[in-house]
């Protein structure tokens, strides 16, 4: 299974993807399926996930004090601004596992050292991440020191971007079983860095869609 394991809906203040967008770039770039990973929200992944004729690994990112953690295969949400250990303890408690999403990405809220035994798997590829090349290293680095498994995500927040860096699941083709290949090591991440007219692509259509929402 092809999984960007790392993709906001706009169902995030900071995203412009809309559910269609998200199916139709992600079959574009021959995903097999997206975990939807919304700040603070549940709402928009469940309700996608519903709807979609295509896998969508329901999940969050969650501002943890300290840094941010990405809870995939949730059943409930997570409350934001715990500590870093009560945040995973909640998210395995909803029935997902805990992922340090872009630990070392500047400006990006990673938890960096703070990343403990606790945690399920490390991101390590995060296409948005700046310095690319640099994170990458480290983010390899921690997930090496834990022994946790390695995945990637795109963190897409503007349709092309998914699909930039994603996970092979050796998984059959569900959430439970997905989550729990995860989990369980076998996965393997595989990526490259967002373009800079990408990202300045992104701008301008977050930009719109504020826009449109103040109207």
């Amino acid at each position: 299974m092809k999984i960007d394991l790392h993709v906001h809906s706009y169902y995030s203040a900071d995203s412009s993807i809309t559910p269609e967008e998200l199916v139709f770039y992600a079959k574009k770039r021959g995903l097999d399926g997206v975990a939807v990973t919304d700040h603070e929200s549940l709402d928009g992944a469940l309700k996608i996930a519903k709807e979609a004729d295509f896998l969508i690994v329901p999940g969050m990112e969650v501002a943890a004090v300290g840094g941010h953690v990405v809870g995939l295969g949730l059943r409930q949400p997570v409350a934001s601004h715990l500590g870093v250990d009560e945040t995973v303890d909640r998210i395995h408690r909803s029935g997902g596992i805990a992922v340090a999403c872009h630990p070392t990405g500047f400006l990006k809220g990673g938890l960096g050292s703070r990343v403990s035994s606790g945690f399920d798997a490390v991101e390590v590829i995060n296409s948005s991440a700046i310095p690319f090349g640099y994170s990458v290293k480290r983010n390899e680095r921690i997930a090496s020191a834990l022994g946790k498994p390695r995945v990637a995500g795109s963190d897409a927040h503007y349709g092309p971007e998914i699909g930039l860096a994603y996970t092979l699941v050796n998984a059959e083709s569900n959430v439970e079983e997905v989550v729990k290949a995860i989990s369980k090591g076998l996965c393997q991440p595989f990526g490259g860095a967002t373009p800079l007219s990408l990202r300045l692509r992104k701008m301008i259509a977050v930009h719109m869609k504020k826009s449109q929402m103040r109207k």
